[in-house]
């Protein structure tokens, strides 16, 4: 496993991280065990939550106890996307505010059974709070010891800039990472938030790198979606066009010229951008667990690189 520097923070991680939401929404207890053990066996250092993931906070928590001093432990607020909501009370929408973020470090650092977060992530923007609010209370939790690195979570190019300007002028801590999805068949960011990122010397962490599955090789072009899959579950069958097949064809073709599979040029063609520190995928069994990191272990050469540019632009 490589480590790397996330972005210009002195906090490294592994260059594929484990996505743990399927431990609260997939996987019984003795199934998350054989992934956190798996993600162990492979080097992965980082393991990414967030406080509404269902039970993932808990689960990890309690995983990784007599391990904690070995892993980078990530987690996020601001959302309550899980249909439990995230335990956390009242926000009346306002999840930036100093109240909120005090509120929900608590509640995780309860959950995860720990004394600090490594990198504490604000999950979506809240246009309702202004970000200066939101990073002073923030900073507070990092002098206070509880959180020690800060990181964003589906923010724009400009709030990118916009929050690493309000920390710079007011002394206090920023964002060091940037969570967006990010893939060879999602390459939006590419626009505004990477070059902000390239600025600023902000790490990114892609989550989806796989598309939703569409990048491991398992959809056909006139099949069905296969059964459990996120795109059967979260009815996104229309995102299997004739155009994303031909990407996906395309891509397929490249993998065999060099002896790989689909899976590899996601991850390891990912990981090979500047900005990336740790491409986060999620695991449902040790098989891919392992087979995630192998996939992210694939170096491209500068020729590679550019030839997928190309068949995915």
């Amino acid at each position: 496993m490589e480590f790397r520097r996330l972005g210009s923070s002195g906090l490294v991680v592994s260059a594929v991280g484990l996505g743990t939401n399927n431990l609260g929404m997939k996987l019984d207890m003795d199934q998350s065990r054989e992934v956190i053990d798996a993600a162990f066996d492979e080097g992965i250092t980082l393991f990414d939550t967030a406080d509404s993931y269902g039970a993932s906070e808990e689960r990890l928590g309690e995983l990784l106890q007599g391990r904690r001093d070995d892993v980078v432990l990530a987690t996020k607020f601001g959302s309550d996307a899980a249909p439990r909501g995230n335990g956390n009370g009242a926000d009346w929408g306002v999840r930036g505010s100093r109240r909120y973020v005090i509120k929900a470090v608590e509640a995780s650092l309860r959950r995860l059974r720990t004394d600090w977060i490594d990198l504490y992530q604000m999950h979506r923007p809240d246009p309702a709070t202004p970000i200066e609010e939101t990073l002073s209370a923030l900073d507070d939790l990092v002098h206070a010891g509880k959180v020690r690195y800060l990181g964003s979570s589906n923010f724009t190019g400009f709030q990118i800039a916009e929050a690493e300007w309000q920390a710079r002028t007011r002394g206090i801590e920023r964002f060091v990472s940037a969570q967006n999805e990010y893939s060879w068949l999602e390459r939006g960011i590419e626009a505004d938030v990477v070059p902000a990122l390239e600025h600023y010397g902000v790490g990114l962490l892609p989550f989806f790198p796989l598309a939703s599955g569409l990048l491991t090789g398992k959809y056909r072009r006139g099949e069905p979606a296969p059964e459990g899959s996120r795109i059967k579950a979260w009815g996104r069958e229309e995102s299997l066009t004739d155009a994303t097949f031909d990407v996906l064809e395309a891509l397929e073709s490249f993998a065999k010229a060099r002896g790989v599979e689909i899976l590899d040029v996601a991850m390891g063609g990912l990981a090979a951008q500047p900005m990336v520190a740790s491409v986060i995928a999620g695991a449902t069994s040790r098989e891919q667990v392992a087979r995630n990191a192998a996939a992210g272990a694939w170096q491209p050469t500068l020729e590679d690189l550019a030839e997928l540019d190309q068949l995915t632009s």
